[in-house]
């Protein structure tokens, strides 16, 4: 047996959040921290359908963000995702005129690529016929440009590509590009996850499979992640980024390292298209990879960002993991409770919320959780945030087709 490679911790130098508990990290951070109840709401996209509810941004202006030049050629969930690059970017104190661009890569994680885009101009071929279908459909919807239009936005000629994985999406991206700065292929690579697709096609499709909500009549309290009475999941728009830089070269520039990103697990359930393994078979391997890889034992872990989506089936299977592998120490919550669902975002964001709990040692509770499932054996912190060090967390994202991906965050 080959011996194992010596733990490399990516460190995280700057953060950007666009989401529906906030736009920019500040306010989304502050949010999540008070746990004041979901970001959701009548969805004005979804006017018309039975599931009308869901967590999108409405304070988020595409034009005076991006310049309204740049934004009729970009769908919404590249909007996004441009504008967390440009706060993480800044965060970091990178100056992209003066970098080495071969060296710089962009991985992001994306679900479904453009739906919205999709959809328009599927209701405009329909309407108005073929020769008002925007030249522009192709190149907005297809999955790969978020990481595409970073790159020409900052000059990024390095490795450029979009994972997708359904919601382990941004999780895996980011365990991607950790690859890339070991490897010595990248010094820099923005990282993350985006995801825009409150459309009415999508939301139906997942409302006729029975993963939604029901509680349109209080959205607030709709995504209970871990509670008796949860239900179903609340669908988000949103986007994260990282700046994940090789230590030498943070250092080498005096960068403040917010946190590091030490181990990164992956796995497939194998088992059902849409239900996760009733066990959390599946996830244990991505689990124990990540810990392996970071070089820790089970007994370090202080803090799991839990995938917690609110469905019935998700939150037991990965409470039975979480208690059959690191038993009822580590202190555990779900942001999903306030910022709903983003799908192939949903990782990035928990990354990013992470990070920021091993930086300040604060753990945001778990929102709308007022009984919890009794048979869920965990530490699930509710109510109000706690301050604790946190050392070592672990943040857990899964996906239809039994997509696994587990991160270990480390402190600075």
């Amino acid at each position: 047996m080959a011996p194992a490679a010596a733990p490399f911790g990516a460190a995280v130098t700057g953060i950007g959040m666009v989401t529906s508990a906030g736009v920019g990290t500040d306010a989304a951070w502050r949010r999540i921290r008070a746990a004041e109840g979901t970001a959701a709401g009548r969805v004005p996209a979804l006017a018309g359908i039975p599931a009308d509810v869901g967590c999108w941004i409405p304070d988020f202006d595409a034009a005076a963000t991006l310049g309204r030049r740049k934004i009729w050629r970009l769908d919404r969930s590249s909007q996004l995702a441009l504008a967390a690059a440009a706060e993480a970017l800044a965060d970091a104190g990178l100056d992209p005129s003066s970098w080495d661009g071969a060296r710089v890569g962009v991985v992001l994680g994306n679900g479904v690529g453009g739906t919205a885009t999709w959809e328009k101009n599927y209701e405009v071929l329909r309407e108005r016929g073929p020769e008002k279908v925007s030249a522009m459909l192709i190149p907005m919807l297809i999955v790969n440009m978020s990481a595409g239009h970073i790159a020409m936005e900052y000059g990024a000629r390095g490795p450029n590509f979009v994972t997708a994985t359904a919601c382990a999406s941004g999780t895996t991206a980011v365990g991607a590009a950790r690859e890339l700065l070991r490897s010595g292929a990248c010094d820099v690579v923005i990282t993350g996850g985006t995801e825009s697709c409150l459309t009415p096609s999508i939301i139906t499709g997942f409302q006729q499979m029975g993963a939604l909500s029901n509680r349109r009549a209080e959205p607030a309290a709709a995504s209970r992640p871990f509670d008796a009475d949860r239900d179903g999941f609340v669908p988000a728009e949103g986007a994260a980024v990282l700046v994940l830089e090789r230590p030498e070269t943070a250092r080498a520039r005096g960068a403040r390292i917010r946190a590091r990103v030490s181990g990164y697990g992956a796995s497939a359930d194998a088992y059902n298209a849409t239900a996760p393994d009733p066990e959390g078979l599946g996830a244990e391997l991505a689990l124990r990879a990540a810990l392996r890889d970071a070089g820790l034992g089970t007994d370090a872990v202080d803090h799991v960002n839990a995938h917690g989506t609110s469905t019935p089936l998700n939150d037991l299977a990965e409470a039975r993991l979480i208690r059959r592998v690191l038993g009822d120490r580590p202190a555990v919550t779900s942001v999903k409770g306030v910022t709903g669902h983003a799908l192939g975002a949903a990782g990035a964001i928990e990354a990013a919320v992470t990070a920021l709990t091993v930086e300040q040692g604060v753990i945001p509770p778990t929102a709308n959780l007022d009984s919890l499932d009794p048979r869920i054996e965990l530490d699930v912190v509710a109510k109000a945030e706690r301050s604790a060090p946190v050392e070592v967390a672990v943040s857990n994202s899964f996906g239809f087709g039994g997509q696994n991906a587990v991160l270990v965050l480390t402190g600075p």
